[in-house]
């Protein structure tokens, strides 16, 4: 978990509702303003302070837990489902596009236009992508490198996927 910020008005900034400003921020809404705040900390302090929470109430919202936390308990487990809920609409946000099927073939191309003698294996890799109810098909063709560096990808997105459930 984020380390604690140094800020000896932690409480304070919790108590003015701070922490449900972080939250509302993070869920999509107005943030808390650092004006609300200026007189009791500084800006470096302001900003190591809405990250830690920010990250914490993220983290807290996936299951994971910390020391910290007890602090914060109050806010999460009345928001807990909106900040659940705002952080997957931020990543579905991203493409609503999901994999219905896939097939792939191995070839060998023994040549090409530029080279005689080529001898390279490719994979032909068909995927059906569902996006807004209509399946749209996909078809891409990728050297053993290609490859290499796509499984990879795919592993790490399947990692942080792991984290957040």
């Amino acid at each position: 978990s984020p380390p604690l910020p140094s800020t000896p008005l932690w409480g304070v900034l919790v108590r003015d509702g701070l922490c449900h400003a972080v939250v509302d921020g993070v869920c999509g809404r107005k943030q808390p303003q650092r004006e609300d705040y200026s007189a009791i900390c500084s800006l470096e302090e302001w900003l190591d302070l809405n990250k830690f929470l920010a990250k914490l109430f993220c983290l807290a919202a996936g299951g994971h837990s910390s020391d910290e936390e007890d602090i914060l308990l109050s806010v999460l487990k009345a928001r807990r489902q909106e900040l659940s809920r705002a952080l997957l609409d931020k990543t579905t946000s991203i493409s609503s596009a999901v994999l219905s099927d896939f097939d792939w073939q191995l070839k060998l191309a023994l040549s090409s236009d530029k080279i005689s003698s080529l001898q390279t294996p490719l994979l032909s890799l068909s995927l059906d992508v569902r996006e807004n109810g209509a399946l749209r098909p996909v078809t891409m063709e990728m050297t053993r490198d290609e490859l290499n560096t796509l499984i990879s990808s795919l592993e790490a997105a399947n990692k942080v996927v792991l984290q957040l459930k």
